[in-house]
């Protein structure tokens, strides 16, 4: 990812360079070790053994330019252990104004990024950008009641683990080897591979396209790219598929159609306008459409809305969304956004914004330290929310967010409350700037939660182990959340941050306040900037990707990684196997509809009988994840009705589908049933 504007004369460099002499200077500066690991794996060295000096003669400044302040991109050993590190762990929690904060106190007592009161927001509508909308629920959805609505019907059960061990979890080294550094990363349904994708910009990675293929760069000079910049990685075997990008993907943004296949949006310069699509199929290639966006779309966030088509929100000098036209075809004109324009400070810290369609149909926008619900039909904000205090979260303070799991009710599923959860960031709007002159200020360690669709909603503040930026967040089929990765002190950015964040935290949010937090097993690699976690079927995450650096290079601080990990939460600690359901899928529908009740037959193998409060069913859509941000990442609670056993061991359970698509857009989602906190293997179903 880039950290200077100054970055749009980059790929000119790369014309004083044949594609001989680039490849030459590759093979005599990059360390033994890694051209190992283009043969195989990578052998990344620990940080006691970097030595810089032997390492200075690859200037970037020579092979792409002096267009970022990198600090000291190639790293120090000292740095590493003596940095200006001042003291912020962010707002302490102060449980009477988290509890007594409303929308309209705030306009009095809280100031924000650039003081959106109502005043503002008629002058907005008079300017001919956003308008505000009093009629609140957007695509004709009912209004979400109060939170003490009656509601028929049983609402699924709050489980976690019945019988929780000592058991932290597990890392396991799946591959030493990934081809190309996971900046993006999807799990793709029905295929069981995920998706990893960098930037092309850099004409380097560590497997080459098939049968000799080369990415012609230069038809007058013969300037030529045969690295591949996309892999489908088997998750089984770890077999990789390498993929031809032409257009360039740097720090852009993702999701999945009804059919499962993926669309991507963004990148940089000639990427930046384009729309891609990839469909799960064997041997599919990428198709491309670079000027389907009517805006450059760099560091910009997709979500899906209820009737199918994919929002595009924000992006750097890119103060607007739209709607990704059909493929072929391309937008005139992006929509207004004022909301972006007023978020933006000195370091931006609004991009990636975070975007969640709400159980209402509006979508909910959080952008540095402030949020609205936007009807995507109108184009109207339909409610200014109050701004989280402490700091900045978006990038490039980067904190990581969730919107929680849905749950819903058998009979009536028309109350269904929506939750985001945003943890970390920066307490400093400069703390970019700043990581420029080797000053890493501390990460902040808190966590704001929300119930969106509450008629005067309010942050509730929490305080994590540690603190935490450039992390990812996952919901896991449980129902909890799994925060790993990223950094403790700096900022987003090239070489910008320091003091990994080894340790993993498990968050349950069905608990008190003062209890949801665990720390979990540290991992032993480094996931700076540029990394990403996946949820798979299995239950397991998925860990890959961290690259600090403006290329691919395996001699600095934190060197570019090509290792991937799986890592198995607590759940999946095998003293409690017997408690692990097995689906039956060919008992168990894989086409569902809306608001339907369906039979889901699974067996377990502990001796007692299956208690129906100790089950849950979950329905999950796989996240498009990139820059601490988890793009259209959902989890369902379904409504349940009665376990009836169906054999020794086996049972059957009666569950209620969503009501509609504001709830659970189209599409595919892993289904997993939960017995007792420990989830089932994942299986893929279609709902439309």
């Amino acid at each position: 990812m880039a950290d200077n504007k100054k970055i749009k004369s980059l790929p000119f460099l790369f014309l004083f360079f044949s594609p001989q002499l680039f490849l030459l200077l590759s093979l005599l500066l990059v360390p033994a070790s890694a051209h190992e690991a283009a043969a195989g794996g990578t052998a990344p060295l620990a940080p006691e053994d970097y030595d810089p000096k032997n390492f200075q003669e690859l200037n970037q400044e020579k092979v792409l330019g002096p267009h970022e302040k990198f600090g000291n991109p190639f790293g120090n050993k000292d740095d590493y252990q003596k940095q200006k590190l001042p003291e912020d762990i962010g707002t302490p929690l102060d449980d009477q104004i988290d509890d007594l904060l409303t929308v309209d106190a705030k306009k009095e007592t809280v100031g924000n990024a650039a003081g959106l009161t109502e005043s503002k927001v008629k002058a907005i509508k008079a300017d001919g950008g956003l308008k505000v909308d009093a009629g609140g629920a957007a695509g004709g959805a009912t209004a979400f009641q109060p939170a003490g609505a009656a509601a028929k019907g049983k609402r699924a059960p709050d489980v976690h683990l019945v019988n929780p061990t000592g058991f932290n979890g597990k890392w396991e080294l799946f591959t030493d080897n990934t081809g190309v550094c996971s900046m993006h990363a999807i799990l793709l349904p029905k295929v069981n591979k995920v998706l990893m994708y960098d930037a092309t910009i850099w004409r380097i990675s560590k497997i080459l396209l098939p049968n000799g293929q080369c990415r012609i760069l230069d038809e007058k000079t013969g300037e030529k790219d045969c690295f591949a910049h996309s892999v489908l990685m088997d998750m089984t075997t770890a077999q990789l598929t390498p993929l031809e990008l032409k257009t360039d993907t740097w720090c852009s943004s993702g999701g999945l159609t009804l059919e499962g296949n993926l669309v991507s949006t963004g990148g940089f310069q000639g990427g930046a306008n384009t729309v891609r699509y990839l469909d799960t199929c064997p041997g599919c290639t990428w198709r491309e459409y670079p000027t389907a966006l009517a805006a450059p779309r760099w560091y910009a966030t997709q979500a899906q809305m209820p009737d199918g088509k994919m929002i595009v929100v924000g992006g750097r000098d890119a103060h607007s969304y739209e709607f990704i036209p059909p493929e072929g075809q391309h937008n005139a004109a992006p929509i207004k956004f004022d909301f972006l324009t007023q978020t933006t400070d000195k370091d931006e810290n609004n991009l990636y914004p975070f975007v969640y369609l709400s159980t209402d149909g509006n979508v909910f926008i959080f952008a540095n330290n402030r949020a609205v619900l936007l009807n995507p039909n109108t184009n109207q904000i339909v409610k200014e929310l109050p701004p989280l205090q402490g700091g900045h979260r978006n990038y490039p303070a980067s904190g990581q967010s969730v919107l929680l799991p849905l749950k819903l009710h058998s009979g009536n599923q028309g109350n269904v409350a929506a939750e985001v959860l945003i943890c970390g960031g920066s307490a400093h709007a400069d703390s970019y700037t700043k990581a420029a002159e080797n000053v890493f200020y501390a990460a902040l360690q808190d966590c704001g939660r929300m119930r969106i669709t509450d008629p005067n909603p309010v942050w509730k503040r929490d305080l994590m182990p540690s603190p935490r930026l450039m992390g990812d967040m996952s919901l896991l089929p449980s129902g909890e959340v799994l925060i790993l990765s990223g950094a403790k002190r700096g900022s987003s950015g090239w070489g910008f941050a320091r003091d990994p964040n080894f340790t993993p935290v498990l968050y349950n949010p069905r608990v008190k306040r003062g209890e949801r937090f665990r720390e979990l097993a540290p991992t032993t690699i480094p996931r700076m900037y540029h990394s990403t976690a996946t949820v798979l079927q299995d239950g397991r995450v998925l860990v890959a990707g961290s690259n600090t650096n403006n290329g691919y290079i395996y001699d600095a601080m934190f060197p570019t990684e090509l290792r991937a990990e799986k890592f198995s939460p607590p759940y999946l600690d095998p003293a409690l196997e017997k408690f692990k359901p097995q689906i039956d899928p060919a008992a168990t529908p894989e086409k569902l509809g809306f608001n339907q009740k369906i039979a889901v037959q699974f067996k377990v193998n502990q001796v007692e009988p299956v208690k129906q409060e100790n089950i849950r069913v979950t329905m999950y859509v796989p996240a498009f994840t990139t820059h601490s941000v988890s793009m259209n990442m959902r989890l369902l609670d379904l409504g349940l009705e009665a376990v009836k056993p169906n054999g020794p061991g086996v049972y059957s359970i009666d569950v209620w589908t969503p009501p509609n698509t504001t709830i659970a857009p189209t599409g595919y989602y892993l289904l997993f049933v939960v017995n007792q906190g420990v989830p089932s293997e994942g299986i893929w179903v279609q709902i439309k």
